[in-house]
């Protein structure tokens, strides 16, 4: 089971990637465009109006993927921002406690956005929603990369919870994929 979350947790950071480098295309192409047509508007007298349709579009399309399907991978790669000032300061029991909390707290509320987000999706789909750009992009395309996000962060919140409550150190501590899987071997850790 371990192996097919962790599967899981990359594929999803392996997609963001995919949708980074897709931005980095799409504005690169946006860009290419311009400099052709400056350089047209310069020999020629006029531009040949080069450009990609909906470009802002799509990039944006991309960053809501790549910024919702990163998330659980970031997570378990301990990534994530958080502040452990004051749960330095506690007892393993007290901090135990805390992990088991926010790790249920993050479930249930990624879990609820998931399902609302999933929602949304259906919704597009069966009434044919459109993006209002030059090219008309079914809004359930880019929304589906965001409620998969979410789904697949539930499932590590709710993993990382299971490892806490089963008295395992929190991914974050040794970030789970850090420098070729640092931290992995020592899953089954108990806390200290």
């Amino acid at each position: 089971m371990r192996k097919a979350l962790d599967f899981l947790y990359r594929g999803s950071g392996v997609v963001a990637a995919v949708f980074l480098a897709a931005i980095c295309a799409v504005v690169l192409l946006q860009v290419g465009a311009n400099v052709i047509d400056a350089v047209a508007s310069w020999l020629f007298g006029h531009s040949f109006g080069l450009m990609v349709p909906s470009y802002a579009e799509f990039a944006g399309f991309f960053l809501a993927a790549t910024s919702f399907l990163a998330l659980a991978y970031t997570l378990r790669c301990g990534a994530h921002i958080r502040v452990s000032m004051i749960i330095q300061t506690m007892t393993t029991r007290q901090r135990r406690f805390i992990e088991i909390w926010c790790a249920g707290t993050g479930a249930v509320l990624s879990a609820y956005f998931a399902i609302y987000t999933a929602g949304l999706v259906i919704e597009s789909w069966q009434f044919g929603d459109v993006s209002p750009g030059m090219v008309a992009i079914p809004l359930w395309i880019p929304q589906l990369p965001m409620a998969v996000g979410l789904i697949v962060l539930t499932i590590a919140l709710i993993d990382e919870c299971v490892e806490a409550l089963a008295g395992r150190e929190p991914s974050y501590v040794h970030g789970r994929f850090a420098g070729g899987d640092a931290g992995a071997n020592d899953a089954s850790a108990p806390m200290e």
